[in-house]
């Protein structure tokens, strides 16, 4: 086996000869289909459209990624770290100790390089596993001599794996030059209004755009990172599973998660805490430290604009395909998922690490930017008597946060190994649980590390000083642990075949697609009841205990176990692709068994770490709204005029009353536009899937002599997901931002709330009710077919798979992207909130 001259790299330019001269045995063996990487006339480019076969192109998909992180590590980080860390080491210390600003340094930092170099370890780990087939292996049912590890069928894994790799690194590359243009014209757009807003500061202006451009590139190349990793380990998760036992398989797509949250995490809390050390030289003093705090609020809108796109590109991207491809191939013809007849398929395994893998870490790493810029706004005023240390606590609990989740993910692979199909689905569980308990101790022992025994606050209403003390800020970022915790629970037990409702569901399927329908939505709506009152009870205690600055704890304390979330999150895709491969590469049952129930257990906590997302993006909506209340009141009291929101935000006035009713509406908009973008874009597909089976009669023969155009599915989905993005993200952009200039800050506040409150109940709702319809299928598919339900092909899996086609955009398109219509709506208006202020003393434009 040559050695690998990368980590991105998965095979030598003399393995690439031994793809090319095993193309015609896999051709012809055991039914496969014509290799992807063969000719269908035409120049294409690109691993596995063409290039396995074009000898001309020169070079191979590793020698790209080797040479794409080579420039980025000579071009773009090196200035990156020189710029911030001249800044940190000239950084001033103020009148406070230097031990006192080592200490916090200290454990920021200690923590996110440990994660990165973590992370890194994770991921030589499964750089390990060979790609090479080492000649025929044995079956582990039967015993006998084995063709899955035959060299033809390896080198049908690479070409399958390189047409994935080619089909997202292509559509992240077309949407990064969306958002990279973007990026470019609203940091001017920021540095105008922020400058002229503040009265011509110029440097609270740059140093916003700034930090906006820095979150938005960290979210980028956290995405970035993640669809590198992650399609990178599905083949070699496909390959564990051959070998016997559940170990190897197992903690290969849990190694790749790990790498996604641990990276995120680390980069995420590195540049946030560099970003602020570099703004202490402008303001050193802690008298000054509430406008570092508001020009790092452009470094919440960065990440959360990213993820806007990226969540919305990614769901249409993912759930186009996917919706297509179930509909024709499983509906109409009846074929299993994945089937490599099946010209969407290909499109569906790329849309998998486009949008859950790309835009869920690009949303979950805008919540922890945008929850800890909140609670440094909200408690800027701790500086003054608590020093540099206490303000930033929030960030000290997320540093905290990476040690413990790395310490507990011993426990799924190596302290108690999964060794059985029943082990998965408990093993991710105890990852969630065991995080959550650990964190409560180590909570504390951070806060009085580094808390005084009391500390003053100022109130967000009324002039009051509020008096807090260590054991206060830790229960409410406890509260706010055990809260998502719980939601995480609920969401499990309204979306998983384990329990009572979705087996309720399953048997709504006997009397047709209508009556699936009908409870699956009803289903979604009881949902909501119980995480509801668990959010509300979060917010009353924290509130309670330390004011809107404990809701920001709250929602850093949602946050605390997110590298343990993002690795579960993260596991599932990795599996659900493993599961395609050995699907197209037609390796043996017991194989694709094993990624089905590795993917089983990933939905389920999927599902789990959804409720918790929506939770948490509902806390950090409110905490970005306490903090926007809190910035006003210091604009209204900078201009000596009289102080706006002193005592709280008045829903009766007449102009908040109507923008509350008009943000309730805004999320149904929002999923509107959407939901339509995906069947615009699911319409195009079956009608192309269609028509090559039209016009490919032996295509659907069990030994097809001819090949679906893979590539025509890729387009489709591609071209669809980047027209459709732009509106509704234009949409929850520019509405606050107009509604603050003409209308003031008042009709802001009424749009803030109304969203929130109508986001959260309806990403709940939607999200519940697309797991539910999943799973129910997924439970009429494990049926034997002389049972109640019939199993697959029958008229009630047929129904199933009518609601889980509807239920994916709900899940996976509309439903997440709530969390960022909240959350990027109170940031944007936070971020503006100088600007909204200098229209008639926030009155807006027409003053009303």
């Amino acid at each position: 086996m040559s050695r690998r001259k990368s980590p991105l790299e998965l095979s030598s330019e003399a393995f690439q000869g031994q793809i090319d001269e095993q193309q015609a045995s896999a051709t012809t063996s055991s039914g496969i289909l014509p290799p992807i990487g063969a000719s269908q006339g035409g120049n294409r480019s690109g691993p596995g459209l063409g290039l396995g076969s074009d000898k001309a192109d020169g070079k191979t998909l590793a020698m790209k990624a080797r040479r794409g992180l080579s420039r980025i590590c000579k071009y773009i980080l090196p200035p990156i770290i020189l710029v911030l860390g001249t800044f940190t080491i000239f950084s001033p210390s103020s009148e406070f100790t230097k031990d006192d600003v080592f200490s916090a340094t200290t454990v920021i930092f200690g923590a996110a390089i440990l994660a990165l170099v973590w992370a890194l370890l994770q991921f030589l780990i499964i750089a390990r596993i060979p790609v090479q087939s080492n000649g025929a292996g044995v079956s582990e049912e039967t015993g006998l001599v084995s063709s899955t590890d035959s060299e033809a069928t390896t080198a049908r894994l690479i070409e399958i794996y390189e047409a994935i790799y080619e089909g997202a690194e292509s559509f992240l590359r077309a949407e990064y030059s969306v958002c990279a243009l973007f990026v470019i014209c609203f940091a001017a757009v920021i540095f105008v209004l922020i400058s002229w807003g503040t009265g011509w500061d110029t440097a609270r202006g740059f140093f916003t755009s700034f930090s906006f451009v820095l979150g938005a590139i960290t979210s980028m190349a956290s995405g970035y990172l993640g669809m590198k990793v992650a399609v990178y380990s599905n083949v070699r998760t496909t390959i564990s599973a051959q070998k016997p036992g559940w170990t190897a398989c197992f903690n290969t797509a849990f190694r790749a998660g790990a790498v996604m949250g641990f990276a995120l995490c680390g980069l995420g809390i590195f540049m946030l805490y560099a970003t602020m050390l570099a703004f202490r030289v402008h303001y050193p003093a802690p008298e000054q430290w509430v406008y570092l705090t508001e020009c790092l609020t452009g470094y919440g809108l960065g990440g959360s604009s990213i993820a806007m796109f990226g969540r919305v590109g990614g769901g249409i991207y993912t759930k186009a395909a996917d919706v297509g491809a179930d509909l024709v191939g499983k509906v109409v013809h009846g074929i299993p998922e994945d089937d490599p007849r099946n010209p969407a398929t290909i499109a569906d395994n790329v849309g998998d690490n486009v949008g859950d893998v790309a835009g869920m870490g690009s949303d979950l790493f805008g919540s922890f930017a945008e929850a800890t810029c909140a609670a440094l706004v909200i408690g800027n005023s701790i500086g003054l008597t608590g020093g540099w240390d206490a303000m930033v606590f929030p960030v000290v609990v997320s540093a905290v946060g990476i040690v413990v989740c790395m310490l507990c993910s011993f426990i799924a692979t190596h302290i108690s190994p999964v060794k059985s199909e029943a082990g998965v689905e408990t093993a991710l569980k105890v990852q969630l649980i065991s995080t959550t308990v650990l964190m409560i101790p180590s909570v504390i022992l951070a806060a009085k590390a580094f808390l005084p025994n009391s500390f003053d606050l100022k109130a967000t209403v009324g002039n009051d000083m509020v008096t807090l003390t260590p054991i206060e800020a830790a229960l409410c970022v406890i509260m706010g642990a055990i809260g998502g915790l719980t939601i995480g629970l609920i969401t499990e037990y309204y979306t998983s075949h384990t329990y009572k409702p979705v087996r309720e569901l399953a048997d709504a399927c006997k009397t047709g697609a209508a009556t699936n329908m009908i409870y699956g939505i009803a289903l979604g709506y009881k949902s909501v009841i119980i995480p509801v009152i668990v959010l509300a009870s979060v917010i009353y205690g924290s509130f309670s205990l330390c004011d809107m600055y404990g809701v920001s704890l709250a929602a850093i304390g949602f946050l605390s176990n997110l590298a343990t979330g993002l690795t579960i999150d993260v596991y599932g895709p990795v599996c659900d692709n493993a599961g395609g491969i050995a699907e197209m590469a037609e390796l043996e049952p017991y194989v694709r068994d094993k990624t089905d129930a590795l993917d089983a257990a990933g939905n389920t906590t999927a599902a789990i770490g959804k409720g918790f997302a929506i939770g948490s993006a509902a806390l950090v909506s409110l905490a970005l709204f306490g903090a926007f209340v809190t910035r006003i009141r210091n604009a209204s009291a900078e201009a000596g005029a009289e102080e706006l929101f002193l005592n709280g935000v008045n829903m009766l006035e007449p102009l908040t009353f109507a923008f509350l009713i008009i943000g309730g509406m805004i999320p149904f908009a929002f999923a509107a536009m959407t939901m339509k973008s995906v069947g615009l874009a699911a319409m195009e597909m079956v009608m192309e899937v269609q028509r090559q089976f039209d016009e490919k009669p032996h295509l659907l023969d069990e030994n097809p002599t001819e090949r679906p155009d893979y590539d025509a599915c890729i387009a489709i989905s591609t071209k669809a997901s980047l027209r459709e993005m732009v509106p509704p993200a234009t949409m929850v952009i520019l509405t606050p931002l107009l509604t603050g200039i003409f209308f003031g800050v008042n009709a802001v506040s009424g749009l803030l709330v109304g969203s929130l409150i109508a986001s959260v109940q309806l990403a709940i709702s939607m999200s519940n009710s697309g797991g539910a319809w999943d799973n129910a299928k997924k439970y009429i598919e494990k049926a034997a077919p002389d049972s109640d339900l019939q199993g697959k092909g029958s008229d009630i899996h047929k129904a199933a798979v009518v609601g889980d086609t509807v239920g994916d955009p709900f899940k996976d398109t509309s439903g997440p992207a709530l969390n960022i219509v909240m959350k990027l709506m109170a940031v944007l208006s936070l971020v503006f909130a100088d600007t909204f202020y200098a229209f008639n003393n926030g009155g807006g434009i027409f003053n009303l």
